[in-house]
This record gives structure tokens, C-alpha cells and sequence, in this order.
């Protein structure tokens, strides 16, 4: 995949994931990530909690080590490499996230109306 692509993931991660741990969970932490793809290292701190911590961590191993060229959505690709367990817990970050997103922009179209 694309550095461009690369990083466009890694930024949908961690808004997902902080919009969902700032809204579910207490004892948010700061955490640093060093993540090196292709050569070039990227440093992030997000504020999550311990378990948030741990399935982002995942995420960002399962995104480095995808194996396609032109990166499919994890949802519908032909060779998942998450484990069961941690796929549904994303799948149900994700779809809290999405639909938070969702009511933030159709609010904010409302309100310039």
C-alpha cells in the first residue's frame, strides 16, 4: 500500500478509536506509538484507555503487515488477518464512531441552515 494510504488508515484509526474511548471509558492515558512503514517512522499520541490501547496496538500491527498492494477494506477483503475476537470488537468500535461522525455532520448541516 501507499504511504498516502498508509496514513490515511492510521488517521482513521485513531479518530475512531478516540471518539469511542472518550465517549465509553474513563482513564484515558496518554499513549505513544512508533510506527515504521517503508522506511519512515510515524509518531502518534492518543489518549485511551487500557483496552483501547491494546486493540488499536493490534490494529496498527495488522495494518503494517498487510500483505496487498492496492489495501482493501478489512471488511471485505478475501484474507482477513484479524483474529475473531478483535474483529468484532473493531467492528463495533467502528460502527459507533461512524454513526457519532454521522450525527455530528448531518447536526452541523442543520444548524447553518
Amino acid at each position: 500500500m501507499t504511504q498516502d494510504k498508509f496514513e490515511s488508515e492510521v488517521d482513521t484509526l485513531k479518530k475512531f478509536f478516540t471518539k469511542y474511548c472518550e465517549d465509553k471509558h474513563k482513564n484515558q492515558y496518554q499513549h505513544r506509538y512508533l510506527l515504521e512503514y517503508k522506511l519512515n517512522s510515524y509518531k502518534h499520541n492518543i489518549y485511551l484507555c487500557k483496552e483501547c490501547h491494546e486493540l488499536i496496538r493490534y490494529s496498527f500491527n495488522r495494518l503494517i503487515e498487510c500483505p496487498h498492494e492496492i489495501k482493501p477494506r478489512c471488511r471485505k477483503c478475501s484474507d482477513p488477518c484479524y483474529e475473531k475476537k478483535e474483529w468484532k470488537q473493531l467492528a463495533k468500535l467502528m460502527r459507533y464512531s461512524g454513526y457519532k461522525f454521522g450525527l455530528t455532520k448531518i447536526i452541523k448541516l442543520l444548524t447553518l441552515k
